[in-house]
């Protein structure tokens, strides 16, 4: 079954009315190994571009590498053993950085936050053109640093799969019945009134 096929708004059902965009977007793991266009990418990235960020400061800087490059395959050799077995098959992956330091040398408390809205952008972009994106943490933030040369100052916050929707049996067997859209906590169980 290709993961196309799989529609998240037969399983994922909110308890409040949101807009259906917001529920079809999941982290499937199934792609094709079919190439990803530049100009494709870049679409991706001018989503992200447009991303709240306080003070105007836009602390997101993505890290990239097409497939079939060698920077694609030294960003593939960071990927802990779990998400290489899946990630062989992505035609572009991406490392997430944000700034945490203004230009005078002070921190930026909402780095993370604002370099996390961007990359839901970028996300949501994806999903709307048909496209399989994933962001993981399973690799190895340390040697990320130094070979990809990132500067003190920027946060590692995640790297990205972005790849053309392929099919669930070519995945590995272990992770082939994981392959559907996760379900989330109720909203009572994350929000409170007043005080903690």
């Amino acid at each position: 079954m290709n993961i196309s096929e799989i529609d998240p708004l037969q399983v994922r059902i909110p308890e409040y009315p949101v807009e259906p965009y917001i529920l079809q977007r999941w982290s499937a793991r199934a792609m094709s190994g079919e190439p990803l266009e530049h100009e494709q990418l870049l679409r991706l990235f001018e989503a992200a571009r447009w991303a709240p960020s306080a003070a105007n400061r836009q602390e997101w800087f993505f890290l990239f590498a097409h497939r079939e490059t060698q920077a694609f395959d030294q960003f593939f050799s960071l990927l802990d053993e779990g998400n290489r077995a899946w990630c062989q098959r992505a035609a572009v992956l991406i490392v997430v950085l944000a700034r945490t330091k203004t230009d005078t040398g002070r921190n930026i408390g909402t780095h993370a936050f604002d370099t996390g809205a961007a990359s839901l952008d970028l996300a949501h972009q994806a999903i709307a053109m048909g496209l399989v994106v994933h962001p993981m943490a399973g690799f190895d933030t340390a040697r990320t640093r130094e070979e990809l040369h990132v500067p003190q100052d920027f946060a590692i916050l995640a790297m990205i799969a972005v790849g053309h929707p392929g099919e669930i049996e070519d995945l590995p067997p272990h992770q082939q019945g994981r392959e559907t859209p996760s379900l989330r906590n109720p909203v009572a169980h994350f929000i409170h009134e007043g005080a903690f």
